[in-house]
């Protein structure tokens, strides 16, 4: 099993990188977000999962292994592939996806593109037991995934897609708990196109 591999970016796509690791470019499948960060030429570190299937061998790659180990859970779902894993994980960050597994939301996923309802239940119910991120909401503070639920709705009403709705309430501040200036913040965070 390869653990991670460090090497020197040749080149970057929408959710791939090849990576030459001491003269052999190896092509790994990573989020979204990760393949957008790599620049060429520039060091990187990723964690990986081998796929192995009868006519290909796959690699996928993550920033953490905190990621990596998400991306396995999700294996382990029946209906869940490599390709809609690594759907789930460019459009969500790990926290939010445990947070929708835990607190029973499967309705948070089914909005990512190719991921469906009865999918996102079949995530919810075969890994609730299995995630065990312990998420404290403070006392006095709304629970932010209702909130960012009315922004991605708002967001997606003016014509964004899913997936950027999704990224740009990610980074928002949770301390931050009224809808409209959380719409405001993610607004914001969009503009620059």
């Amino acid at each position: 099993m390869i653990a991670y591999l460090q090497g020197r970016v040749i080149t970057s796509a929408e959710q791939r990188v090849v990576v030459d690791v001491g003269g052999v470019g190896l092509e790994v499948w990573t989020p979204a977000s990760l393949a957008a960060e790599a620049t060429p030429g520039a060091e990187m570190r990723l964690f990986t999962h081998l796929h192995v299937r009868e006519s290909e061998w796959t690699l996928y790659g993550f920033a953490t292994e905190e990621e990596r180990d998400l991306f396995r859970l999700l294996l382990n779902v029946s209906g869940v592939g490599p390709r809609v894993a690594l759907t789930l994980l460019s459009a969500m960050s790990v926290s939010a996806i445990q947070r929708a597994i835990v607190e029973e939301e499967p309705a948070l996923l089914s909005r990512v593109p190719g991921i469906g309802r009865k999918t996102a239940e079949k995530i919810v119910l075969e890994l609730k037991d299995k995630v065990s991120a312990v998420l404290v909401t403070p006392e006095g503070i709304v629970d932010v995934h209702t909130a960012d639920a009315d922004v991605i709705d708002a967001l997606v009403a003016l014509g964004y897609s899913v997936v950027e709705a999704q990224r740009a309430v990610q980074g928002l501040p949770p301390e931050v708990t009224d809808v409209s200036e959380r719409l405001r913040l993610a607004l914001s965070r969009l503009a620059p196109r």
